[in-house]
């Protein structure tokens, strides 16, 4: 192994190993390829040398009892690229809906119809497990795509950007611009106020995008007089739909996907400059309003109302279903049947511009050297533990749907290890060579590309926040194991746990956190659980506070 250095670290637990880097035993000189150890410590009888924790680093985690020990081999080779030097690196199309839950084909729904976005799936991965790190718009997005988690971002809430609590860090689209790709946003990214901001730029970082497009249709500008909403006056914080008469084109995403396709034309005709195009569409986003075609797909006769909640409630700790909204006392079962047509219609209608997008992909020739990705930014409830739109800690309302395809790599995969929107960072930056910072808190999903069986950290963590500011304020947190989820509210779960067993339990009717017969299970998870919780936070240990009313001078190299 000539030119090639290996350092062992003992850490009591894969997240301090994480914030510590790589250190290497009594090395005397640098690691080719890694430069020189940054410093170099004592403690606890082991010599550490503490190296920059880069993609160059390959970890190898043996935890056992609260202990980790990591190896890592740093080598002379280059960061890992898609293509064979010298071949065009390949470009990225990033697609994400708003508020979509996994009601999709390609994920077993049983009536919601979404045919473009199932041949996605069947041309790359579907990552079956796939969760959001906080199921609300902002944190959320900010969390993506800054590949840090909550509490590393300081966005707890929307209505804020990452600039006002760490400005330094550098966004996903950002480090692709800063390796030559033309980056372009259309639609929503980062937090926008919907419907009210639609057409704007929204809470958007302007560091992020060398071009953004904000269309906005007959939904924003003409029909909300006609809109159905349990709250006068509100549509996007509350439950509201309407069957539109006016055609797809006329609509914000319609309008979205054709402009996806205007810019797609543009990189064909410059293929030397790869692109990375996000295109973030606003459906199925209260207000539920699509083309009145997609609500005709879905009877409202025919619309499912979840039976046997207030049973189903009794052994849920109350801040479970502290996301529950007053004015959801309005519904009766035919304004239920309803809600679940319209969101239904507005995920098919969603669909439809997806494939307006990928056929623009395909007819131009930009399908055989593009990445696709599709998600969304959290789920969502449709009446599950009486509990309807976000921030629960439930599966409806943590789940994603992930599907990444990726020329050469896996096509029409399952890939059952869960992961994070985290991970998508680590991931794209892998498969384009594309630099990224240091300190990412995911983990590429490159393994799971190639094969779909291979096992990542085998868990992912979503948190909320319950109460007020100040000491009213506690969180919520749970892991999602392939078999569990596990959450805790407040502090060791002073305010209640859960536990669901989803190999017999997928609706999560059934909390097991007070079964003795499950006590061993419980507190293995908890320790699990705070380990994984303790790498959320920065080297500091300390969440960043928001700098009310910072102003910023946006600089793309040096932010």
């Amino acid at each position: 192994m000539e030119g090639v250095k290996i350092g062992i670290v003992i850490a009591h637990s894969p997240a301090n190993f994480k914030r510590a880097g790589l250190a290497a035993l009594r090395m005397d000189r640098a690691v080719p390829g890694l430069g020189k150890p940054d410093r170099c410590r004592y403690k606890e009888g082991i010599m550490r040398r503490k190296f920059p924790f880069t993609p160059k680093v390959r970890r190898f985690f043996l935890p056992g009892a609260g202990l980790a020990i990591a190896m890592a081999v740093a080598a002379f080779s280059p960061p890992v690229r898609s293509r064979d030097a010298g071949k065009p690196r390949p470009n990225v199309l990033f697609l994400i809906a708003d508020d979509l839950n996994n009601f999709l084909g390609c994920y077993d729904h049983p009536f919601v119809k979404t045919p473009n976005i199932d041949r996605l799936a069947a041309r790359g991965v579907r990552f079956d497990r796939a969760y959001c790190q906080f199921p609300l718009c902002g944190p959320s997005r900010n969390s993506m795509l800054t590949g840090l988690y909550p509490n590393s971002t300081g966005i707890l809430q929307n209505a804020q950007i990452f600039r006002q609590t760490i400005p330094g860090a550098i966004s996903l689209p950002q480090a692709f611009r800063r390796s030559g790709y033309f980056a372009a946003r259309i639609g929503k990214l980062y937090h926008y106020n919907v419907p009210k901001s639609i057409g704007t730029n929204g809470h958007d970082d302007p560091g992020s995008w060398e071009m953004e497009l904000n269309p906005a249709g007959c939904d924003r500008l003409e029909e909300e007089p006609e809109i159905f909403t349990l709250t006068p006056g509100n549509f996007g914080g509350t439950l509201s739909w309407l069957a539109s008469k006016n055609p797809d084109g006329r609509h914000t995403d319609g309008l979205m996907a054709a402009d996806a396709e205007w810019v797609l034309e543009r990189c064909a005709r410059q293929k030397d400059r790869p692109f990375f195009l996000a295109v973030g569409f606003f459906r199925p986003h209260t207000p539920y309003v699509a083309p009145e075609s997609y609500f005709e797909k879905y009877p409202v006769e025919t619309m499912p109302v979840v039976a046997n909640v207030a049973e189903d409630q009794k052994d849920i700790p109350a801040p479970g279903l502290m996301s529950y909204k007053k004015e959801q006392d309005k519904l009766t079962d035919d304004l239920r049947r309803e809600a679940v047509r319209a969101y239904s219609a507005s995920i098919s209608f969603m669909d439809a511009q997806v494939g307006h997008v990928l056929g623009a992909l395909d007819r131009l020739g930009l399908a055989e050297n593009t990445i696709v990705v599709m998600t969304s930014d959290h789920g969502y409830h449709m009446g599950e533990h009486g509990l309807w739109q976000k921030q629960s800690l439930f599966e409806e309302s943590s789940r994603v749907p992930l599907i990444v395809s990726a020329p050469g790599l896996t096509a029409g995969g399952v890939a059952g290890t869960p992961v994070g929107l985290i991970d998508l960072y680590p991931t794209l930056a892998e498969l384009c060579g594309v630099e990224a910072p240091d300190n990412l808190q995911g983990h590429s999903l490159v393994p799971q590309l190639r094969d779909p069986s291979a096992k990542g950290v085998g868990y992912a963590v979503s948190q909320v926040v319950r109460g007020g500011k100040g000491t009213g304020r506690f969180f919520g947190y749970a892991i999602r194991t392939e078999r569990w989820r596990y959450t805790e509210w407040d502090e060791d779960g002073k305010q209640g746990r859960e536990l669901y067993d989803h190999e017999n339990d997928p609706r999560e009717i059934t909390n097991l956190a007070g079964d003795p017969a499950r006590a061993a299970t419980v507190a293995e998870l908890s320790r699990q659980l705070r380990e994984a919780v303790a790498g959320t936070f920065p080297a500091s240990g300390q969440t960043p506070a928001i700098r009310e009313n910072y102003l910023w001078a946006p600089n793309l190299t040096d932010p």
